[in-house]
């Protein structure tokens, strides 16, 4: 039971742990005092009064930025916990008003941000202009801890997701082609007439994509793992990965979606090769209270998902 009676002067406020999160997430108080849109200074003090307050040191400064102490990390998760939970008794309040309002933090994967998301929020937007979407592109996995962490309401995710507390919605299906660049020689092939993976070098995506996942799939099929070819370049886009190819840098497994125009220009050579379709998919957090602009654009993707 909360007794507000039970903390007499040390109070602490949501403003108060807003600074401190955003701080303990950038490492920086000008960065995070400038994405709060306050001053520097009201920044240092509110991490002050908190330290000050309970006589704990929360950050250690260190050069130009700051690092979390031992006491700081266990201080964040709590921190953050309590701001998810004035979040859904603001979402509560909201949907007693009957009004979808407010922003809606959303993390989407480099594929569907780039590919398929633009002209449906733009859609979305359309319907409800008064909603501000704020959208930011990670990889399939940063994208699972987001929503895992309550960074974000909503993710979009290209591949399997691990987390128990997460709830998955299909909304779509992307197909993988295996590319080289235009012009080059037949690919080497094994003694069971199928593509010689090790013998290719390979351009690949960094540790948690979606995209990387389609490779390591593929190799698994073929009893190999990613140890047992040779990756050329890792690289952290699609674009990077795509330019990279159409060098003639190696191999790669990517979205169709990503390399139509340069297969179409002759840039890149589509092999023929059978792979398996990749799936689009919505998570949202199981224990999370969704506001009313959340189930709203949750609907909007639904069913334009359900209308193809």
């Amino acid at each position: 039971m909360y007794d507000c009676h039970s903390y007499g002067e040390l109070i602490v406020t949501l403003d108060q742990l807003c600074v401190f999160v955003e701080v303990a997430e950038r490492g920086h108080v000008t960065r995070a005092a400038e994405a709060l849109h306050m001053s520097q200074s009201a920044a240092s003090a509110a991490i002050a009064t908190l330290e000050t307050s309970y006589q704990v040191k929360l950050f250690d400064r260190v050069g130009r930025g700051i690092q979390l102490t031992e006491a700081g990390r266990i201080f964040l998760h709590e921190a953050r916990a309590v701001l998810d939970r004035a979040s859904m008794a603001r979402s509560a309040l909201q949907d007693l008003a009957g009004a979808p309002s407010g922003p809606i933090a959303l993390a989407a994967s480099q594929t569907i941000a780039t590919y398929w998301l633009p002209r449906r929020l733009a859609a979305f937007h359309k319907a409800n202009p008064r909603l501000r979407l704020n959208v930011v592109i990670r990889n399939t996995r940063e994208v699972e801890n987001a929503v895992v962490e309550g960074e974000v309401s909503i993710g979009l995710v290209e591949g399997p997701t691990q987390h128990s507390a997460l709830v998955r919605t299909r909304l779509d299906h992307d197909q993988m082609v295996l590319v080289v660049a235009g012009g080059g020689a037949p690919l080497p092939m094994n003694r069971s007439g199928r593509i010689d993976l090790g013998a290719l070098n390979w351009v690949i995506r960094e540790p948690g994509s979606g995209t990387r996942r389609g490779l390591e799939d593929l190799a698994a099929r073929e009893g190999l793992t990613l140890d047992d070819l040779n990756i050329f370049l890792e690289l952290p886009g699609n674009e990077a990965v795509r330019e990279a190819v159409e060098a003639g840098a190696g191999a790669t497994i990517i979205s169709r979606h990503v390399v139509a125009s340069a297969i179409a220009a002759g840039t890149l050579a589509e092999i023929p090769i059978e792979l398996p379709q990749r799936e689009y998919a919505l998570v949202r957090h199981r224990d999370r209270h969704a506001t009313p602009a959340q189930k709203a654009l949750v609907a909007h993707l639904s069913g334009e998902a359900a209308a193809q």
